[in-house]
């Protein structure tokens, strides 16, 4: 495993950070150490800066502990003007704090040299920074330049970025699926009514997770068998079908529980987080003996998949959905074609 590990001052505590690829399995593996937490800022776990981490990361002299570097005078200005910049124009609450993020830790590599003064040559030597020193991985290098293509193009008027600074190819990934049998494992072994909802809400109308703890009881219309979408990615409002076979469910579950506002609330009638829909799933997976590195988005990719198996049109996958391109939506057509997946082998034909 290639990984490398810094000392640090984080949240005012000595702490080890780990910067290593993203695979599920290390994740797995990382997550098991006593104390660790994850920093979505850093983009890094982090463990306690104790003797035995230091033997086991390869930190060396106590002295090497790094202090995060206060932003200076000009750096705070300019992080001001980058988060009211983005509020200006509109943008969603979770793409702020992703860019607010990335800037910030671009302020603080930059040190007292100010951001207006760095020049495209100066951001490349930052993102070659990211891939040789702390081996982010490509999806995190692409958050990171969208963060910085903001502030160049959109605040500063660089006209040459994007092509000054080419972006890491992503890795082609297929979505993940479960099979409609296990789909099926998961409600059968989720008893808690508010749960079991939850779930086929997801997988019923192929919502995202963000989606489901967002929705209000005043979007479900039982009259017309709809369900608004409300401000979802791209901020974007669409309508979902409600399937005939939730609705009666949906009414049991609104007697049990009597939510006011969020058709799914959390503690003293709060919306539900993402995390705890997160857990929802994980535990069903669990419990239904499903050994699969999958979350919760699994059901909306099922949904999808699910659909072109049974002959639904693409255009209308892409439309329930939300996508705005239909290379997005086709992708599925990769993980369902069935007349791909007949084709037999000539080993069954010796073998036979």
């Amino acid at each position: 495993m290639k990984w490398v590990a810094k000392a640090i001052i984080h949240h005012n505590e000595k702490r080890i950070a780990v910067w290593f690829e993203n695979k599920p399995a290390l994740n797995a593996r990382f997550k098991k150490l006593p104390n660790v937490k994850w920093s979505q800022t850093l983009g890094a776990w982090h463990v306690p800066d104790t003797i035995q981490n230091r033997q086991k990361f390869a930190i060396a002299e106590e002295n090497q502990t790094i202090k995060t570097t206060p932003l200076s005078i000009n750096n705070q200005h300019i992080l001001s003007q980058f988060i009211e910049t983005i509020q200006l124009k509109g943008y969603s609450g979770s793409t702020l704090k992703t860019y607010k993020n990335e800037f910030t830790l671009f302020l603080t590599y930059l040190n007292q040299k100010s951001a207006s003064e760095c020049n495209l040559l100066d951001v490349r030597a930052y993102i070659l920074y990211c891939l040789n020193e702390l081996k982010l991985t490509e999806a995190t290098i692409h958050s990171r330049i969208n963060a910085l293509k903001f502030y160049y193009e959109k605040i500063l008027h660089f006209e040459r970025f994007s092509m000054e600074i080419p972006r890491p190819k992503k890795p082609y990934q297929l979505p993940k699926v479960i099979d409609i049998n296990d789909v099926k494992k998961l409600f059968d072994v989720t008893t808690n009514l508010k749960h079991n909802t939850m779930l086929k809400v997801c997988y019923g109308m192929g919502l995202r997770v963000s989606e489901i703890v967002g929705l209000k009881i005043k979007d479900v219309d039982s009259k017309r068998m709809q369900v608004l979408i409300e401000k979802g990615k791209g901020k974007k409002d669409r309508y979902a079908n409600l399937p005939e076979s939730l609705l009666q469910q949906l009414r049991n579950y609104f007697k049990e529980y009597k939510p006011k506002y969020y058709l799914f609330e959390g503690v003293n009638g709060t919306q539900y987080s993402c995390r705890s829909a997160q857990q929802v799933f994980k535990h069903a997976l669990i419990k239904a003996n499903i050994n699969k590195t999958v979350g919760i988005h699994s059901l909306r990719h099922s949904f999808a998949t699910h659909l072109l198996e049974n002959g639904t049109d693409i255009r209308y996958i892409q439309e329930l959905l939300g996508h705005n391109d239909i290379k997005t939506t086709l992708l599925y057509t990769n993980v369902s074609d069935k007349s791909i997946r007949k084709i037999k082998s000539p080993l069954d034909d010796i073998n036979s």
